[in-house]
């Protein structure tokens, strides 16, 4: 039987690969990220990679249902037997509380999902927001603003990371702040799944 990441990264390639390329690319950077960070300390390996390959599953189609991808994502994941762990790191990465909100499905989002605040989670934040469309690595920084030219000034998308930038750069640097503890061998780009 495949490991709960093995199972992740088979079930993100299946819905994302073909449909969505571009998401696809990011997912795939996004996991091998994940992957590198996985030996800090205090942080869930399995989960942070798991929860790395199924964090844009929601934007696949035949998953979508409220528009809102974290959500759809999670819900989702329960339904295919994952774990209520995995399925709120999936729920909750990268500030997905603010979008929440914006949408008007913050309640929702809550009731059904607890925000883990961890390492484990950081981590996940981090892989995300470090990570391009199209896979390559950026800051945070530089991460926010490709996405705030991408949907532009007025949309609800820019608008929710005006509220979460901070939190978000807080966990980015709890992070890095792991990662200098802890310097890791190799490159965070060497593993493949």
């Amino acid at each position: 039987m495949a490991s709960t990441v093995e199972h992740a990264a088979d079930l993100a390639e299946q819905y994302l690969a073909a449909a969505l390329p571009r998401r696809w690319r990011h997912v795939r950077a996004v996991a091998t990220k994940a992957h590198g960070l996985s030996g800090l300390a205090a942080v869930d390996s399995d989960a942070l990679v798991a929860s790395a390959w199924l964090h844009d599953i929601g934007y696949a189609p035949g998953i979508v249902v409220t528009g809102f991808h974290s959500l759809d994502g999670a819900r989702w994941l329960l339904g295919q037997g994952f774990d209520l762990r995995v399925a709120a790191l999936v729920a909750h990465h990268s500030c997905a509380l603010y979008e929440a909100e914006e949408r008007g499905l913050g309640e929702a989002l809550t009731a059904e999902f607890a925000r883990e605040e961890s390492a484990t989670s950081d981590a996940l934040w981090y892989a995300d927001m470090t990570t391009g469309p199209d896979g390559q690595d950026f800051t945070a920084a530089e991460r926010l603003a490709e996405i705030r030219h991408r949907y532009g000034p007025d949309d609800l998308v820019t608008r929710f990371w005006e509220k979460a930038e901070p939190t978000l750069m807080e966990a980015v640097q709890r992070t890095q702040e792991r990662m200098a503890a802890h310097p890791m061998k190799g490159s965070l780009r060497s593993w493949k799944p």
